[in-house]
């Protein structure tokens, strides 16, 4: 667990649709994915990618099932450069302008800045660090230096959001807290926040 002084604020912000505006998880298995791994991920996450958008199928699963088929047995040397490709000429596309800016003022106030997302490691890393900002998010396994395509210690999204920073940071050390978020997924994360903003909406 990380101390931090009592001076410091905590700003925690969700990825995907709240400092972006599209979900980069699924531009990412586009771009990432060979001709063979974008055939197979057509043909067996398709029809589940209807119930999800029903909401009959949880996103969590869908992503692990995702990955499983488009990462499994993939070179940690292939895979790698390809994610920081898509954190550098990518993600920036899609960044939404009000939000950076908001990212930006936290930075500059001193706070301890922190992206939480079920978003994957692969082009997180570079990203957040690009920016010079903490993260906790889905992480890939390897095994000999390839992935096995299931998620190290899960996928970080609903209440192991909140579990995860908790686990992280003493939260009593910080003066105030606050957290951006965009769906329900969001909503424990949100409950850590002295400041809680869903849409960009104060609650």
């Amino acid at each position: 667990m990380t101390d931090k002084l009592s001076n410091k604020n905590l700003a925690l912000f969700d990825f995907d649709g709240t400092l972006t505006d599209a979900d980069m998880f699924t531009k990412f298995l586009k771009f990432s994915a060979t001709k063979k791994r974008a055939w197979l991920i057509r043909l067996t996450l398709l029809p589940l990618y209807g119930f999800y958008k029903l909401g009959l199928f949880p996103a969590p699963t869908l992503r692990k099932l995702a990955s499983f088929v488009a990462y499994k047995n993939k070179p940690i040397s292939f895979l790698c450069p390809v994610g920081e490709e898509y954190a550098l000429t990518v993600i920036p596309k899609h960044l939404r302008k009000p939000a950076i800016e908001r990212l930006q003022w936290h930075l500059e106030q001193g706070d301890t800045v922190v992206v939480v997302s079920a978003s994957i490691d692969l082009y997180l890393k570079p990203w957040c660090r690009s920016l010079g900002v903490e993260l906790i998010c889905s992480e890939l396994a390897i095994k000999n230096d390839k992935f096995t395509g299931l998620y190290l210690n899960g996928d970080v999204s609903n209440h192991t959001k909140a579990e995860r920073v908790k686990s992280m940071f003493n939260l009593d050390q910080f003066k105030r807290i606050y957290a951006y978020g965009d769906t329900p997924e969001d909503h424990a994360l949100l409950s850590l926040a002295d400041e809680q903003y869903m849409n960009w909406v104060k609650q």
